[in-house]
């Protein structure tokens, strides 16, 4: 990490005296490009020099404690070298987060999509469990959840369900949950006590923006009909069911939820552009193979991505081999220790990434 940012700050310092250039100085668009990048180099560059200086006091501290002398004088020495480690320790964490380049979804909101998987009514039973633990972490966030669509069993299951989480950081936080969830538990319905294995699939996808994403009205067919399944009056005697068919892609959304056909409607669309936009990052992605190996997993649905072993009272999340055994809390919503360790590993990962890329500049 210190290579490059040695580089950096060479870096810095070169841009600088490119700008004190009469020649560059005259050219608007070339001072305009050279005072972005200096902008973006100044927060890292100002944190190097600092870390720099404080290992110099660190170093010195490490002298005086060597060199002995009066009890007092090597007291003070040692509790300034205890203050100095921990302030260097600190900005260590604060330089590689300023190192790893900032995911542009970070600050969104989500799309969240659980389906039931392989397992019958134990894996729709497991599909109702993984919502309410990722309700609860909303509420323990403050964050605002709201159902968009759910299909359930009728006995406490979900065969699927999709919600929108709107609160800072929601994407930065869940963007790594995405995958198939396998799930080792005893069914209520088992009298045998035989453990079975049923698996989910979760899916989270930055809420798409209406300037990100034009839905162009030629490319959509809406369908209006009566909706089904349990619901008032309302809901079962008049046309307010919503589909609504994205024609280039094939892309079908239904929503019956609502009573309004104006409300099944916007909720549809938002499911929509989220969608699309999903896809077009995918086939972004797929063009930048570089990229997609910093990515913990390949972030396939299809790719399981970790097991709730409720005999054992654990969860193991594959991609970085962790192992926790508190599942008791962790479907209370309780869940931030693993999503840390997600986040610390995709950073270490970029920021190799990232040095790799300062090396052959």
């Amino acid at each position: 990490m210190r290579t490059t940012l040695e580089s950096l700050e060479r870096k810095f310092e070169s841009i600088n005296q490119r700008l004190e250039d009469p020649s560059v100085g005259s050219d608007p668009s070339a001072c305009e490009k050279l005072g972005k990048e200096l902008k973006e180099l100044r927060p890292v560059v100002a944190a190097f020099r600092e870390y720099k200086k404080l290992g110099d006091m660190l170093a010195e501290a490490e002298t005086m404690i060597a060199e002995g002398g009066d009890d007092d004088f090597i007291a003070l020495a040692r509790e300034e070298k205890s203050e100095l480690s921990l302030k260097i320790a600190k900005l260590e964490m604060d330089i590689r987060a300023l190192l790893v380049p900032k995911d542009p979804n970070d600050d969104k909101n989500v799309i969240i999509e659980i389906r039931a998987g392989t397992g019958g009514e134990e894996a729709a039973l497991f599909a109702a469990s993984l919502f309410r633990m990722y309700s609860r972490y909303a509420e323990l966030r403050k964050w605002k959840i709201e159902i968009l669509s759910i299909s359930d069993t009728g006995i406490g299951g979900i065969k699927e369900v999709i919600a929108s989480i709107n609160g800072k950081g929601a994407y930065s936080r869940l963007k790594f949950e995405s995958g198939v969830h396998r799930v080792q538990r005893v069914p209520a319905t088992e009298a045998s006590g035989r453990i079975h294995t049923s698996a989910c699939t979760v899916a989270i996808l930055p809420e798409a923006e209406e300037v990100e994403v034009s839905l162009d009205p030629r490319e959509l067919r809406i369908d209006v009909f009566r909706a089904g399944g349990h619901g008032g009056q309302s809901v079962n005697t008049t046309d307010s069911a919503v589909r609504i068919t994205h024609i280039p892609t094939g892309l079908v959304v239904s929503i019956q939820d609502e009573k309004s056909q104006q409300k099944n409607k916007a909720k549809g669309m938002k499911i929509l552009a989220a969608r699309l936009r999903d896809i077009r990052e995918r086939e972004e992605s797929d063009k930048r193979s570089a990229e997609r190996k910093s990515q913990i997993g390949t972030g396939d649905r299809s790719e399981r991505i970790r097991t709730y072993n409720f005999p054992q009272g654990r969860i193991t999340d594959h991609r970085i081999n962790m192992t926790v055994y508190k599942l008791e809390y962790f479907m209370n919503g309780e869940i931030d220790d693993l999503l840390d360790a997600l986040n610390f590993n995709n950073q270490e990962e970029l920021l190799k990434s990232q040095e790799k890329v300062v090396e052959e500049a």
